[in-house]
């Protein structure tokens, strides 16, 4: 404890976020081998800290509204959270550290990509049981959605996405992390309507944040930069 005290101290944490930092560090110790489990069997693809957050390059971000994010109130209530920005801003990060924690703290969590969630519905119902496999997820307490916007659906998959969050609605929690700004999903799914009926059900009771900025698995490159040739033969 008196660590992460300093710690707290050193980045000028708020008073929420030392809270939710303490109750995380409680479960994980009175859970961790359960909390393990949890987080192997929802696939993340790395682990990531809410903790570990560079919170100097998304200056935008405010550090209060991710603290409470952290105390997974909005999973008891059954509220998703969305993640708009440019690629490299966190989005998946924060995602991760969000569903992790969820992890730690008893709540069952399934990480995917959008692509990777439509191919999954997509099977299920070729086999005939897609009411099967969306009730099989709705036992899930949250779904952590990545990349929705980098491939764009065709109809059918586009349907398949709608259906899912559309089971959930009210339901069970989604976190969905997206490059595209919503006045851009019909793009993403071919159609401006079922865009606009997928968002309606999505943000009417969400957290949406906006990150900004360059990406952070650019900082301190020189892109611009013309390597110097060699002057010696």
């Amino acid at each position: 404890m008196p660590r992460l005290a300093e710690r707290a101290r050193a980045e000028s944490w708020s008073h929420e976020e030392f809270l939710a930092a303490c109750l995380q560090r409680e479960v994980s110790a009175r859970e961790s081998h359960g909390g393990e489990e949890r987080i192997r069997a929802a696939r993340f693809p790395a682990r990531k800290a809410l903790e570990d957050f560079d919170y100097e390059h998304a200056r935008s971000l405010k550090r209060d509204v991710i603290a409470h994010l952290g105390t997974l109130d909005f999973v008891t209530a059954r509220d998703n959270v969305v993640f708009l920005g440019p690629p490299g801003t966190g989005k998946t990060m924060l995602a991760i550290g969000l569903g992790i924690r969820a992890c730690q703290a008893g709540h069952r969590v399934l990480f995917a990509t959008a692509a990777e969630w439509v191919a999954r519905l997509a099977d299920a119902h070729q086999a005939g049981r897609l009411h099967d496999e969306l009730r099989k997820l709705g036992r899930y307490p949250l779904l952590v959605i990545d990349e929705v916007g980098y491939i764009p659906f065709e109809p059918e998959a586009a349907n398949l996405f709608f259906q899912l969050v559309s089971a959930r609605y009210e339901r069970a929690s989604l976190i969905v992390t997206s490059n595209k700004p919503f006045g851009r999903w019909g793009e993403v799914f071919g159609d401006d309507v079922v865009a606009a009926a997928m968002i309606d059900r999505l943000v009417h009771h969400a957290e949406v944040i906006s990150l900004k900025g360059d990406s952070y698995r650019l900082k301190n490159r020189d892109l611009g930069r013309i390597p110097a040739q060699a002057t010696e033969d």
